[in-house]
């Protein structure tokens, strides 16, 4: 019988299992579907199908630097004790290297990587480590030169936060140092005319009823909205905070002493925006006792 690539496509579906598995699967079986799936199963490659549907929202942000480029991906787990896994972190280490060749999570998963492409290395890991595990992300920057950071690391260059950031110039430590202030001060853009406009226009919005209610006139009161504007604009922005390292300048000051421009940055920590699935103890117990 002739094993279509449709066929191949609902079988892996179904089972989680890898393409090539799947293949194999439905020659040894003739085609036959549900003895397929049964074959897949007695070699431990359906197991993955089982946890897909389970929240993976722990896991490891891992980066990548070849000179002037830097990526950044996440590769979630169930748990965080998978993140110490030293076969997990060897998969995720050699996926950011893949990475640095890619522009897309899709191509990424599509990309090769050991023989295989990188969504069948991971489909392969759920079944060896027995959790859920997904390719959720992927992020690049260039610049002159690109320079990492990860803060709480597992494993060298991959751990809970991972920074990245891109110079015009060079200067290894200075731009160590922006990447640490960066993983510590989660600045929500590089400038104001990075941030989101919506978000400016709520902030105004906000600050403007403020100032309404002091009851002071028109004029004082457009100018307690630009003085106050400007502080939010300090508070969020990268290059308008004040510099961890040196609290007396601000970031863009530091980096006009330094020599340099930032001209980009990535922070990526593990999990965020993840809604996580919360059970009490007791409930997990109950739940594990029933199988």
């Amino acid at each position: 019988m002739t094993i279509t690539a449709s066929m191949v496509k609902e079988l892996r579906e179904s089972t989680g299992a890898g393409m090539m598995d799947a293949k194999k699967a439905l020659t040894e079986t003739s085609g036959d579907f549900e003895a397929a799936v049964d074959w897949l199963r007695t070699k431990g490659l359906a197991k993955a199908a089982k946890k897909s549907g389970r929240i993976a929202a722990e896991g490891l942000v891992a980066v990548s630097v070849d000179g002037s480029n830097g990526v950044a991906i996440e590769v979630n787990s169930e748990t965080d004790f998978v993140a110490k896994n030293a076969e997990f972190q060897e998969m995720v280490r050699g996926i950011a290297g893949v990475a640095l060749n890619v522009d897309s999570v899709e191509a990424l998963a599509d990309a090769d990587f050991q023989g295989k492409n990188v969504s069948e290395v991971i489909t392969d890991k759920i079944a060896t480590i027995g959790e859920n595990l997904s390719l959720r992300r992927i992020s690049k920057i260039s610049g002159d030169q690109v320079v990492s950071y990860v803060h709480n690391a597992a494993a060298d260059g991959m751990g809970a936060i991972a920074v990245l950031v891109a110079l015009k110039g060079s200067n290894q430590e200075f731009g160590r140092q922006v990447a640490m202030h960066i993983a510590a001060a989660n600045p929500q853009a590089l400038s104001s005319e990075d941030l989101d406009p919506s978000i400016i226009e709520r902030e105004k919005s906000v600050l403007t009823e403020q100032a309404r209610e002091s009851g002071k006139p028109e004029q004082v009161i457009e100018k307690m909205i630009e003085g106050r504007m400007k502080k939010f604009f300090s508070e969020v922005t990268l290059l308008g905070q004040d510099f961890v390292i040196d609290p007396d300048l601000t970031v863009q000051a530091a980096s006009e002493k330094a020599e340099v421009e930032i001209v980009g940055y990535i922070r990526m920590a593990v999990g965020e925006g993840i809604e996580k699935k919360e059970e009490d103890f007791a409930a997990e117990v109950a739940k594990a006792a029933k199988g």
